[in-house]
Formats: structure tokens, sequence, C-alpha cells
């Protein structure tokens, strides 16, 4: 597999050494794995700070929820789904 390099500190690259052979893992497994987590955790906060400015915007919170209840109507229309 094709790769490039990144620079990691001493102190990185003993961590990362000593978690892969904890896991029994690649180091290059160990660090998709984290730069996956951070991308995930960093979304997952950026939708919790968008969620609470629409819920200090009164009248943008009140236009959300009256949106959701119509969206839940649809629940109610006795379609199948898959």
């Amino acid at each position: 597999m094709a790769g490039t390099q990144v620079r990691v500190s001493e102190t990185t690259h003993q961590l990362l050494r000593s978690l892969a052979t904890q896991a029994g893992e690649s180091m290059q497994e160990v660090v998709e794995k984290a730069v996956e987590h951070y991308r995930r955790k960093a979304f997952l906060e950026g939708l919790s700070s968008d969620f609470r400015n629409l819920r200090e915007d009164k009248a943008a919170w009140e236009e959300d929820q009256e949106e959701r209840a119509l969206w839940d109507n649809t629940l109610q229309d006795r379609l199948e789904t898959e």
C-alpha cells in the first residue's frame, strides 16, 4: 500500500508502538482508527454546537419543531417501509 510519512514526536511514536503491540495491530491501523475516531468526535461536537445554537434562537427552534411534527405525521400514513 502506498503511503506518505507523517512526523510525530518520539513520545508519540513510542505510544503508538505500544498501542499497536497491545492491540496486535500495525501502527498504521492504530493511526487510521485514531484519525477516524477523531473525525467522528469532531463531527458530533460540531453537530451538538449547531443544535445548541438552533435551540438558542427561539424562532428558528420553533420552526424546526413544527417541521419535525409534520414529518412525524408521515410515520402514521400506514405505508410499509423496507
